[in-house]
């Protein structure tokens, strides 16, 4: 895998994100030009049953997270049984690699101009299917709250003082049943074993190095691991004491090594951070190359792991102390708990 300073660099948001109804194989329609959409008297390919597109289902804003100018279209597949089970579907397209670009412009590969003026022009280019991939991630079966991810919402910035994790924050983790046995099927090599890139085994300070879904592994532009430590009780940054610092040492040491030792990349081109609030309450640690602007590693949300060992190590109850921002969506339950209580 080439790792040149000059390889163009394509590493944008989810393409595209659909609320689909049914069993898998999925029937989708991808961003970009309008669709057409079966008429509801139509099978879909495989033997599904009725298709129905275009209008947004009740409930189901038809504007979801994606690039600039998308066109998305939520869908409905009826299983076999007629059963509607939720799915989230994804469409990322992956980053270019400086190998292919000679070969991207030379080989069967279609443009059409779209604009001349002076030394400036604009093309349309129609790569051949070898060139353009797109990764498909499949969220199946999905909650409200999967769905709730990927639709556009407004946000809020939250400033939680250790008052407010204690009587808001905390009740309402406690409160949710999101399921994170994946995150064990991982840490019991149950899924993914032959994924797993390094492994502590020890119980207290071990964690699992895996490659996130995000990241194909075919480049390193967009290069992503996570860190699951093996330990079960600690859920996010706010239970993090001096406790834990050879916990997060191990991390940050092992794994910028593992990753330096597999792929090449010097711990100076990562980016080694918590988030806060996270995704899924089991602590877990991101590796990101330093290059790629990845989702989450904004200022509001992503917490340097050297810098939380370094406040540890100041005060081992530095994040039972100090107020965390971070931000929420419109239509997030811990927003409203957050409003009911006259926090925002």
């Amino acid at each position: 895998m080439s790792r040149g300073m000059l390889a163009p660099r394509a590493c944008p948001p989810p393409l595209a994100a659909a609320r689909v109804h049914g069993s898998v194989p999925l029937t989708w329609v991808a961003a970009g030009e309008p669709q057409s959409i079966p008429d509801a008297s139509e099978s879909s390919p495989g033997g599904l049953g009725p298709v129905s597109g275009g209008c947004s289902p009740p409930g189901v804003p038809a504007g979801l997270r994606g690039a600039p100018r998308a066109d998305f279209r939520p869908l409905q597949v009826t299983g076999p049984s007629g059963e509607d089970t939720d799915a989230v579907l994804i469409l990322e397209k992956t980053p270019f690699q400086e190998e292919k670009i000679e070969e991207l412009l030379k080989k069967h590969t279609k443009l059409e101009l779209q604009m001349s003026n002076d030394i400036y022009s604009t093309y349309r280019l129609y790569p051949p299917p070898e060139l353009s991939e797109i990764k498909t991630t499949v969220v199946y079966p999905a909650t409200e709250k999967h769905l709730q991810k990927y639709l556009r919402q407004e946000v809020h910035l939250i400033r939680e003082s250790w008052e407010d994790y204690k009587n808001i924050t905390l009740p309402f983790i406690q409160s949710q049943s999101f399921s994170i046995q994946w995150v064990y099927n991982i840490l019991e090599k149950k899924a993914e074993a032959d994924r797993i890139i390094h492994e502590n085994q020890d119980p207290c300070n071990g964690f699992v190095l895996v490659p996130d879904f995000k990241w194909n592994q075919n480049q390193l532009d967009d290069l992503y691991l996570i860190a699951l430590i093996q330990r079960r009780d600690v859920k996010s940054l706010r239970d993090l004491t001096g406790e834990h610092l050879p916990l997060l040492k191990n991390i940050l040491q092992e794994g910028k090594e593992a990753i330096g030792k597999r792929f090449g990349v010097p711990g100076s081109q990562l980016r080694i951070y918590l988030h806060y609030q996270p995704s899924y309450y089991h602590l877990h640690v991101h590796f990101t190359a330093l290059g790629y602007d990845a989702p989450g590693s904004a200022v509001e949300r992503a917490h340097l792991l050297a810098d939380v060992i370094d406040n540890l190590a100041l005060d081992s109850a530095y994040y039972q102390k100090r107020a965390l921002t971070f931000a929420l969506r419109a239509d997030e339950p811990l927003l409203k708990k957050f409003q009911e209580a006259g926090r925002v």
